[in-house]
């Protein structure tokens, strides 16, 4: 399996990747709401070793209750995508970062539950201590950059319910499904090797219709 070093060589080379690459944004969302993720960058458990960190959401939360996620939320009145993926960072997991830790945007993808969400790829050099809001998080879990390079990795499944294939890529934890499949399948391809590849075309799952 593929490892990544957490070091200045890979944080450079992410940069260098995002900016060449042509972000797909929708100046309109029309009746989506706008929303932005944060994937972060940072060191595993295992010293030495790059990771992102996924969240599992509380099973009470009203909206997709016990799914798991990628930190963010809705876009306030007057925010950027990047300030909302680091308000929401430091909301939902105590951890703070500022513009410089911003490493580059990925494309939008719009969900079936009506949001339109644009990924932010965050890097946290520090070592840091992850705070879990409980009342919204239920677990949160560094996973090794590596795991998304797997054999059996993504699944790409065809369901009755739509004409388009949904993703879920199998991870340590659990399966994840889209929208967090999709968008970390495309921080895969673009963020760390360095190919044009896009994922709005992938379905979810019915239970995340809502």
């Amino acid at each position: 399996m593929t490892s990544f070093r957490f070091d200045d060589t890979l944080r450079t080379g992410i940069v260098d990747r995002l900016k060449t690459f042509e972000v797909r944004r929708r100046p309109d969302p029309g009746a989506l709401k706008h929303a932005a993720v944060a994937v972060v960058v940072a060191e595993a458990d295992v010293p030495g070793e790059a990771a992102f960190l996924l969240t599992k959401r509380m099973p009470r939360l009203r909206a997709h209750g016990g799914q798991w996620a990628l930190p963010g939320g809705r876009v306030d009145a007057g925010e950027t995508i990047e300030q909302t993926a680091l308000r929401e960072l430091h909301e939902e997991l105590g951890v703070l970062a500022g513009a410089d830790d911003v490493l580059g945007t990925l494309d939008d993808y719009p969900t079936r539950s009506g949001y339109l969400i644009a990924p932010v790829v965050v890097w946290l050099g520090a070592r840091l201590q992850l705070i879990p809001n409980p009342g919204e998080v239920a677990a949160a879990y560094r996973i090794r950059c590596a795991e998304l390079f797997r054999a059996d990795s993504p699944e790409i499944v065809p369901i009755p319910e739509s004409d388009r294939p949904i993703i879920r890529l199998p991870l340590p934890v659990a399966t994840v499904n889209a929208p967090t499949a999709a968008v970390l399948y495309q921080f895969k391809e673009v963020a760390l090797a360095g190919r044009d590849t896009r994922v709005d075309h992938f379905e979810q799952p019915v239970f995340a219709w809502r």
